[in-house]
């Protein structure tokens, strides 16, 4: 029977949730829905000094928003440290693991002297057959990992193949700190078999962190898990990805106004294909991830193309999607980013109605609250230099007489607001933009719209004779 797939996401809250690491809690995650699995979050907070409430707090929110929804509770490394001591202190009973009392400054002696000679600055083996009766009494120590000097570490990756590991380069790491607390190393290890976990996919740059733990593994006698080292994320120029480039965290993409399916989609394809395809649905994601399909070359992000996919989730959205994922953003944004004033819910149901003219030309929410400024705009509009050049004198004495028709129409809707703009033009002798113009200058204060008619439609007959009056003569 095949043991059931077991994946985790495990980073260390000592930042946000970086762009990096949201690609690994999804491959992780995709993988294990793609084979009926479990997918766990672990928080590795050992590291008391940089872990912070806030990381932790950035990196929980990151994940539900990108919704990659966990299996049971989350795990805190720090809470673990009993067990992880425990399993040290079983590695030095049975000879692969001792105490170290090398001191800060034989250690920085020992580096020093290996820079000289040209040789790696490792740890020199100086305690590893030495008895703690040598020490001074109540000296300070750390535990070490009896690493094995001669042979090779062979790890059998799916992503990376084979990759060996000469063993006299890996030094005797410290799994102990002389205050008894465990080390990454030996905590990842003693976790991810509590936890049951199968694969292990992550980074590449964790290849020579795979060969310790596997050392630990084999001398736990603990079955290694299958390891999965994903080449990293690199910029557009193949520098390593920085700020500039787009590393930043997950929360600043959803204050840029992407929605989450659009992020997941275009992180799915930084290192992973399936033939040519390039817009999954989250189903179609699951059916179809796997190992085998991750490439080995360093994938480069882009934002250019993460706007385009994003504009087609917008565009493939429904109005109301769109609007509710509106409304949550909206806690995120600055008063400056957000809309002028309030709405009201009948404000909501009419930027609803709007959504589709709106969400042709969008590519983010911001583009899509950016563009409806004029829905919810608090007269009288401030007009830009663009609409202003439009809005002369005898276009202004044109809106007045729209507005007087416009008062006329019995049925406000889209149908009777365009035959009452034609008959208007027509009057005036006029093609029908020379009339659109004008009017959407003065409802929105600038030159680019939807279609007229539906703004006019969505606007409503008080706002517009409103808004029409504002910038006609004599309107008073």
């Amino acid at each position: 029977m095949t043991a059931k797939v077991v994946t985790r996401f495990a980073p260390s809250p000592t930042g946000y949730l970086h762009i990096g690491g949201a690609r690994t809690a999804l491959f992780n995650w995709l993988y294990a829905k793609s084979q009926g699995g479990e997918f766990h979050l672990r928080i590795e907070d050992t590291d008391r000094e940089r872990s912070t409430d806030d990381a932790m707090q950035a990196i929980i929110d990151g994940m539900k928003w990108l919704e990659l929804d966990w299996d049971g509770e989350i795990i805190y490394q720090h809470a673990r440290m009993e067990r992880h001591a425990k399993i040290a202190n079983q590695l030095i009973k049975d000879g692969h693991a001792y105490k170290c009392y090398a001191t800060p400054d034989e250690l920085t002696e020992m580096r020093e002297k290996a820079r000289a000679e040209s040789r790696p600055p490792i740890y020199d083996g100086r305690w590893r057959d030495r008895d703690s009766s040598e020490a001074p009494k109540d000296a300070p120590f750390v535990v070490r990992f009896r690493s094995p000097t001669t042979g090779t570490t062979i790890i059998h990756d799916k992503v990376q193949g084979d990759v060996t590991f000469q063993n006299e380069v890996l030094d005797d790491l410290v799994i102990l700190r002389s205050n008894g607390t465990p080390t990454y190393m030996l905590s990842v290890v003693v976790d991810d078999h509590d936890m049951g976990v199968t694969h292990v996919i992550r980074g590449d740059d964790h290849l020579t962190n795979a060969a310790r733990q596997t050392q630990i593994y084999d001398a736990l006698r603990w079955k290694t898990p299958v390891f999965a080292h994903v080449p990293l994320i690199h910029g557009p120029d193949g520098a390593k990805l920085s700020k500039r480039h787009g590393a930043l965290g997950v929360e600043a993409y959803r204050d840029m106004g992407y929605l989450p399916d659009a992020l997941k989609n275009y992180l799915v394809r930084l290192g992973w294909a399936h033939g040519d395809q390039e817009i999954f649905s989250k189903q179609e994601l699951i059916d179809l991830f796997g190992l085998d399909a991750i490439g080995k070359s360093a994938a480069r992000f882009d934002f250019a193309k993460l706007e385009n996919l994003s504009g087609v989730y917008i565009r493939n959205a429904s109005p109301s999607e769109l609007t509710a994922a509106i409304k949550d953003l909206l806690p995120y944004l600055s008063e400056e980013a957000s809309f002028p004033r309030p709405l009201a819910e009948e404000d909501w149901q009419n930027y609803e109605k709007a959504m589709p003219g709106l969400q042709e030309r969008a590519k983010t929410l911001i583009e899509l609250i950016d563009s409806a400024r004029y829905l919810f705009a608090i007269r009288p509009l401030e007009i830009d230099a663009k609409a202003q050049k439009i809005l002369k004198n005898d276009a202004r004495a044109l809106l007045a007489k729209v507005a007087d028709k416009l008062a006329g129409i019995d049925t406000w809707n889209t149908d009777s607001i365009e035959t009452a703009i034609r008959e208007i033009a027509e009057a005036e002798d006029l093609k029908l933009g020379k009339v659109a113009q004008p009017l959407r200058a003065a409802m929105t204060g600038t030159n680019v719209s939807p279609g007229i008619f539906d703004v006019l439609d969505v606007l409503g007959r008080d706002e517009v004779i409103g808004r029409l009056r504002d910038q006609t003569p004599d309107s008073g």
